[in-house]
């Protein structure tokens, strides 16, 4: 029992890496972006990827749909976008008998990996439709509630809150997204990459490496792992650390945060460290999981103040600073 539980460990890791080498055949740099969009998705959550137009954030999911074999829509979110475009609706259809009925036409919301393209250019009645399939994997037409096919994942890409034509995301929403991602800008030899993958005549077709099987049983395999009560305890001080009452905070939250992390906050850290560890190759959580998985957890759950806002602190400033207090808390005890 014991020899089969460590054959389907190895086999998993090396499923693993060879994923994340297929998808960085076509992906050029963006390690880091690559690995927490993998974290999320083995973690059974939504991803929301922040970054300026044109630095491949669309091309990433796709990429990954493909070589993990999933089902794939994706919807480009505008002003004029309405709730049952994402949804689907009732439409009348005529029957031999020349009668009519109403049969229900899915929309996109029913695939497997859903990227919900520049979400924030929506208004916030439209992506609110978002919200009962992300948290319920359900989806309600008329009094009518239907199931979303497992797995189920929103890949959601944004531009900075700040460029014209954008909205922010109501809080509640934000919520569920269990990791916000920022995509950097690539640096000049990635830049070089770029241009000989995509202005020449070759393209590598991508392999599929998973199933949709291997998906849900990876995302049971990471639910496994260990976590000690040191770990715990170190988790849940560093969510008390985000608020600016707490005696955990630093005089960086007292002084910038309105509003810090809440219980789902802590869930999503712990289900993601679980992630990573599984990445690494360990069958427990470590530290270091938590302090990596920090920053795209928390960034979009720590409220900043006005003063926050007039002084252009950012959240993964002041996630350091939680860190550095909960190492110090830790330690003295």
């Amino acid at each position: 029992m014991l020899q089969a539980k460590e054959e389907l460990f190895q086999y998993t890791i090396r499923l693993l890496q060879q994923t994340k080498e297929e998808i960085q055949t076509f992906i050029v740099g963006q390690e880091e972006t690559v690995d927490q969009v993998l974290w999320t998705i083995f973690s059974g959550g939504h991803a929301l990827l922040e970054g300026l137009p044109g630095l491949g954030k669309t091309m990433l999911i796709r990429t990954i749909a493909d070589v993990l074999d999933l089902s794939f829509s994706r919807i480009q979110f505008t002003p004029d976008l309405m709730p049952s475009d994402i949804t689907g609706t009732m439409i009348i259809q005529p029957v031999e008998s020349g009668k009519q009925h109403f049969e229900f036409h899915k929309g996109p919301i029913f695939s497997n990996i859903v990227l919900a393209d520049e979400i924030n250019r929506a208004t916030p009645k439209t992506q609110s439709a978002l919200l009962e399939a992300m948290a319920e994997k359900t989806i309600t037409v008329l009094g009518d509630t239907k199931m979303l096919e497992a797995p189920f994942f929103v890949l959601a890409t944004q531009n900075p809150i700040d460029m014209e034509g954008t909205y922010p995301l109501p809080e509640a929403q934000m919520d569920r997204f269990i990791s916000k991602i920022n995509v950097k800008y690539p640096n000049k030899e990635e830049l070089k990459e770029i241009i000989r993958r995509t202005t020449g005549m070759e393209s590598k077709p991508l392999n599929k490496v998973m199933t949709k099987d291997d998906v849900l049983k990876i995302q049971l395999l990471a639910r496994e792992m260990i976590v000690s009560d040191e770990i715990l305890e170190f988790a849940v001080t560093l969510i008390s650390a985000t608020h600016p009452d707490s005696a955990d905070s630093p005089e960086s939250i007292r002084k910038y945060v309105q509003f810090g992390s809440g219980p789902r906050g802590v869930q999503s850290l712990i289900q993601m460290a679980k992630t990573r560890g599984l990445f690494q190759g360990r069958y427990h959580v470590s530290i270091g999981d938590i302090k990596h998985v920090a920053f795209p957890v928390l960034r979009h759950r720590i409220l900043l103040n006005y003063e926050g806002e007039a002084s252009g602190t950012s959240p993964d400033n002041l996630i350091e600073d939680c860190i550095a207090a909960v190492q110090k808390t830790v330690i003295s005890k």
